[in-house]
């Protein structure tokens, strides 16, 4: 005689709690190792300069960069510099970020745009952006719209590139079974190319928080009259390192902070993709 084990029946609601706990542990683990190793590299950083096995002129002890960036934070020094480059900044996102996404989507759905565009886009992608930063002063002058266009230029070729390459990487198959059952080209772009692209066009926005504030914090540096790249210039001049490091910390932080929102719209508008960390 055989014996049948008894099969405990999970409920879905069930087994996504027991997933969403093991994800939050798994997340809280990460934070912890995270924070363990920060510590460990500043208090190595913190000792080394204070034995005088690094110079503190060119590496500045982490206690000393905290004071100035309080300094800055206390005194409102940094502020108004934060505010011109958060500007800047946010406008090169957008803006490159809606032609590189509208501009992929259309090459990308219209082949003979694509195959007439392709070697132009490669020409200007290939070019470092770093010579276009005179020309830019030249021609918007020092105010936001030079840092702007500079920006731009980094974020626009993240975005297109990778929309055209995720909109052409979707299921072909499909796409014939929904034009099958009679989806018109809105339809088809709302349902099935959209949703299919939007990993690869969150992995591209990344990416491009970051260049767009490099962008913003270069193009101070090169010829500005405000900004955090101005006020990093500045201490630059004076040979003032902590005051550089000071600087490089607040924009860190700063884009830490919009990654974690970027992150938290692609967790909402990815709710229907499966937990891949889910064992």
């Amino acid at each position: 005689m055989t014996v049948t084990p008894v099969q405990k029946n999970v409920s879905p609601a069930a087994q996504r709690r027991v997933t969403k706990k093991k994800s939050e542990a798994s997340g809280a683990s990460i934070r912890l190792a995270q924070l363990g190793m920060t510590v460990v590299v500043l208090g190595a950083w913190e000792l080394l300069g204070r034995a005088g096995i690094i110079d503190p002129f060119f590496f500045p002890l982490p206690s000393d960069i905290l004071i100035t960036v309080w300094e800055w934070i206390s005194t409102g020094y940094v502020f108004p510099h934060l505010w011109i480059t958060m500007q800047e900044a946010i406008l090169a996102f957008i803006t490159g970020a809606v032609a590189g996404l509208v501009l992929g989507f259309l090459l990308a759905r219209v082949h003979f745009l694509e195959r007439l565009f392709e070697p132009f886009l490669q020409m200007f992608n290939a070019l470092p952006r770093v010579v276009l930063a005179p020309i830019f002063l030249l021609w918007f002058g020092l105010g936001i719209w030079s840092k702007v266009a500079f920006g731009f230029t980094l974020v626009f070729f993240i975005v297109f590139f990778n929309t055209l390459e995720g909109v052409k990487s979707v299921d072909r198959v499909l796409v014939n079974n929904a034009r099958m059952l009679g989806a018109s080209e809105k339809q088809l772009l709302r349902h099935v190319f959209i949703p299919s692209a939007l990993t690869w066009i969150f992995s591209s926005l990344h990416i491009s928080v970051g260049f767009a504030i490099t962008g913003a914090v270069v193009g101070e540096y090169l010829g500005a009259s405000a900004g955090v790249g101005y006020a990093i210039a500045q201490a630059q001049g004076v040979f003032d390192t902590e005051g550089v490091f000071a600087g490089m910390f607040i924009l860190m932080i700063v884009v830490l902070i919009i990654d974690l929102l970027v992150n938290r719209a692609e967790r909402r508008l990815l709710r229907w993709r499966p937990n891949q960390s889910a064992t």
